[in-house]
């Protein structure tokens, strides 16, 4: 089985990388914080564009800054701004878990950025036919956006952002891979939901809670307002008994 760094050397792979690079690009630019950390594939920088003065790695591998589990982070909660997650579900035995992870780890406000590959499109039909092998990326599980979506929302992440690439059918060729570019313009135009790769930002809602105090000062203030008000009705009464009195 080819690891996913290697896969992503073959023609196919540099063709969705290409896209994959472009897209990350664009939706971690203008995302601030003081800490920004990528899971998995430390050999691509998915952060090269965000401007967050710290980034890190974190995963299995031997190139990362932080050798740890996805399912179990060694991370402080609420201390990371923006999480870039390229590819890591699906190839993980407990996506729902780490997503967990992922809520517990984000600053409250804070963006998580995921990739994932599209199981309804070319690709996913493609992985259907594959993926009883042990390649990569047909050995994973494929993820709906839909179904992704539905979990952020449990988890209190709310989605912000989301777009899909490589339109192109899963051939490894770079002739054939060439002559099917026409169809990235058409795709995004014609065929939204048919690509390859899709991408989700979102981002953690932390809804505070204010506490409704009893109004002390207010209610005391009316109780005292009345009082003269009762105290002139009893002085009416009682000058008015004096008058009928005199009267007789």
């Amino acid at each position: 089985m080819k690891n996913a760094y290697d896969w992503f050397q073959s023609p196919l792979g540099h063709y969705l990388l290409e896209r994959e690079q472009a897209c990350f690009d664009r939706m971690v630019a203008d995302i601030f914080g003081f800490n920004a950390l990528q899971l998995g594939l430390p050999q691509v920088d998915f952060l090269r564009k965000n401007r967050i003065p710290f980034h890190f790695t974190a995963g299995s591998e031997a190139l990362v800054q932080l050798q740890t589990d996805f399912s179990h982070l060694a991370i402080a909660s609420q201390s990371v701004d923006l999480m870039v997650l390229p590819h890591v579900l699906e190839f993980n035995t407990n996506p729902h878990q780490v997503l967990r992870e992922v809520e517990r780890v984000l600053m409250p406000e804070g963006h998580v950025v995921i990739s994932g590959f599209n199981p309804w499109s070319m690709w996913g039909a493609w992985h259907l036919v594959r993926k009883s092998s042990n390649e990569y990326p047909w050995c994973g599980k494929f993820i709906s956006l839909t179904r992704l979506k539905d979990w952020l929302a449990l988890l209190g992440l709310e989605v912000i952002d989301s777009s899909l690439c490589c339109y192109a059918p899963p051939v490894n060729s770079e002739g054939w891979l060439s002559r099917t570019q026409f169809m990235e313009p058409a795709g995004d135009r014609w065929w939204v939901m048919g690509g390859g790769v899709y991408f989700i930002q979102a981002k953690k809602r932390v809804h505070s809670m204010r506490v409704i105090m009893p109004r002390w000062q207010d209610k005391m203030a009316r109780e005292k307002s009345l009082a003269p008000a009762t105290q002139q009705v009893v002085n009416f009464k009682t000058q008015s008994r004096e008058l009928t009195e005199n009267d007789n």
